[in-house]
């Protein structure tokens, strides 16, 4: 089954965008705004992103199912069995809670240290998923764990599940790899130094 994807569906770009961020919006609505339960934040985003994807970008509705199951798949495989029925994660969570109980220190061993590890090995929303769970159990309440791990992603996601965003970059672009790669390197080079001072001042007042 074959699909080319139009990125402006609408004829303007910033409706197209506001279009596409319809399902974070959604789920960010219902689970800060609302105060819904995260299981149903989390069925009504992903309902929403399929129902997007179908009216507005005009994906087959047989490949918006297969890539539903995929999704759900990956997170039941990948992220909740691997980390949390092997009990690998509450090993790990032990651990960092004996390293140090400060949370802004905790905050950045896991969102940014280890969360920009599991994007390099992984990608596709693992970081946030994984390392989310993982500061939840450390104390953290769901929202704020989410929105410090989005945070903390924003480094490390070019080169995230081993480079796919640059092999896909320099496909559509047809621009040189190594260029790319470099020019990315320079780029990230000062959002790695940005970001930690970010993720800290976010939680914390400037005092």
């Amino acid at each position: 089954m074959q699909w080319t994807q139009v990125y402006d569906p609408l004829g303007h770009w910033w409706l197209s965008t506001l279009v596409a961020a319809l399902p974070i919006i959604i789920l960010f609505t219902l689970l800060a705004g609302l105060k819904v339960q995260p299981h149903w934040c989390a069925i009504s985003g992903a309902s929403a992103a399929v129902a997007v994807a179908i009216v507005f970008f005009k994906m087959p509705p047989g490949l918006a199912a297969i890539s539903f199951a995929y999704g759900v798949a990956f997170g039941v495989l990948k992220i909740a069995w691997v980390s949390v029925a092997t009990g690998q994660l509450e090993i790990m969570k032990e651990s960092v809670a004996r390293i140090t109980p400060d949370r802004r220190l905790q905050v950045l061993l896991v969102a940014f240290c280890f969360g920009a590890f599991i994007e390099g090995a992984a990608g596709f929303g693992a970081p946030v998923a994984i390392a989310g769970a993982f500061m939840i159990g450390l104390g953290f309440k769901p929202f704020h764990a989410a929105a410090l791990n989005l945070i903390a992603n924003t480094a490390p996601v070019a080169w995230g599940a081993i480079g796919t965003p640059v092999h896909t970059l320099a496909a559509v672009t047809s621009l040189p790899e190594s260029d790319l790669n470099a020019m990315i390197g320079r780029i990230l080079s000062f959002t790695a130094i940005i970001v930690p001072f970010w993720l800290v001042r976010t939680m914390v007042s400037r005092r």
